[in-house]
């Protein structure tokens, strides 16, 4: 049963993660210095460059993912971003009582999705893909 169901479920996977990163990073153009300010708040150097990498990653991960291609890549890139992005900007060991426990729910969501990432890095973006139709 579940084998009749990979490619479908490999594709709202798919769009189900790019629905987290390619609405992030379409919002962060329209709230550009925002975003740079934020990075600049963690004592990052180079903000607006950050703001630039971080919309960049998710919108063209984001996109990747939803037409399956190149996916195994975009999916290591997108991890590695999210687990980066998640020490720096979700420490909940760092802020005031009164904000941890948020900061510990998204920390831990966002570890979760970095799992889900490295799955699809492992296993592909399946047949319904524009990487299964180029290998074809």
């Amino acid at each position: 049963m579940f084998a009749s169901l990979q490619n479908p479920l490999s594709l709202v996977g798919r769009l189900l993660l790019a629905a987290l990163f390619l609405p992030a990073g379409i919002g962060k153009i329209g709230g550009f210095a925002g975003v740079a300010g934020y990075i600049a708040s963690k004592g990052l150097p180079m903000p607006e460059l950050g703001a630039v990498i971080a919309i960049v990653v998710e919108i063209a991960g984001g996109i990747a993912l939803i037409a399956g291609f190149g996916t195994r890549v975009a999916a290591l890139v997108l991890a590695l971003f999210t687990l980066v992005a998640t020490f720096i900007f979700h420490n909940y060991w760092g802020v005031p009582a009164e904000q941890a426990y948020v900061q510990q729910l998204m920390f831990f969501k966002n570890i979760a999705v970095v799992g889900g990432l490295l799955v699809l890095a492992a296993h592909g973006a399946g047949a319904w893909s524009v990487d299964a139709k180029r290998q074809a």
